[in-house]
């Protein structure tokens, strides 16, 4: 009798338990498995942004028609954006801040037009301040006894000058730096060779994008003042928009 009895409850306990399952296990998954979510916001990278595409797009309408910058490859930070720059200097003022890579146009409230550029390999840097004593679109390129002496295959077949167009050195615009009534022989233009923004590659001047040039070109008149900073990224490696300049950077 015992036996049955003690039979029957077994039966009975697992019939509770197979049913206390079937109800707490659709509960169990249905803690693990979340429940669906909104996406997450994916943005896209500042490279796929329209409106930086659209900056670096096809000049068709230019003297020569120019294709469009690939910037795939480019770090976003040398892309033109605006940014916060407070600084000394008067708004229309052209900064250019070798070490950092970057060229400001300083514009009211504190703010800044930011470009990426390309400078001069070390010992070919310049610094001081200047004025834009000319400009020009398309300029014809004429390298100098300097350049011609150092790379002659590359420079001297151009000795009497290069006329404007894709492949001259100075690209789409440029900017002649004077002191006083001297020619500094420093310029900044575009180039041909995109790739060299954010590096030190060239002779001493200072190149931009080609669209990045025109921009510049177009908001600055004739006597806007240059400041060009040639400080060294070694001991001073904290250099970015936010920085105030000090009197010493403008000798």
């Amino acid at each position: 009798m015992f036996r049955s009895l003690s039979s029957a409850c077994l039966r009975l306990v697992s019939s509770f338990r197979t049913g206390l399952a079937a109800i707490c296990l659709p509960l169990a998954f249905a803690g693990c498995v979340s429940t669906p979510q909104q996406p997450y916001e994916v943005r896209a990278p500042m490279h796929q942004n329209a409106a930086f595409l659209s900056m670096y797009d096809e000049r068709p309408d230019e003297l020569h028609p120019m294709p469009a910058t690939d910037i795939s490859e480019v770090d976003s930070r040398f892309l033109r954006q605006e940014v916060n720059y407070p600084t000394r200097e008067a708004p229309g003022t052209i900064v250019v801040d070798t070490s950092a890579r970057y060229l400001y146009l300083v514009r009211e409230n504190g703010r800044a037009i930011r470009y990426g550029i390309g400078v001069g390999k070390q010992g070919m840097s310049w610094r001081g301040r200047a004025t834009v004593g000319r400009k020009a679109a398309w300029p014809r390129w004429t390298p100098t006894q300097a350049m011609i002496a150092r790379e002659p295959e590359r420079n001297a077949p151009w000795a009497g000058g290069m006329p404007g167009g894709l492949e001259n050195p100075l690209g789409a615009r440029a900017l002649y730096l004077y002191q006083g009534s001297r020619d500094t022989l420093y310029r900044i233009h575009g180039t041909s060779e995109p790739w060299s923004i954010g590096k030190a590659v060239s002779s001493g001047c200072i190149r931009m994008f080609n669209q990045d040039i025109i921009d510049l070109h177009s908001r600055v008149p004739t006597g806007t003042t240059v400041v060009v900073l040639n400080r060294n990224p070694l001991t001073d490696p904290s250099l970015d928009e936010t920085e105030a300049l000090s009197p010493d950077d403008t000798i």
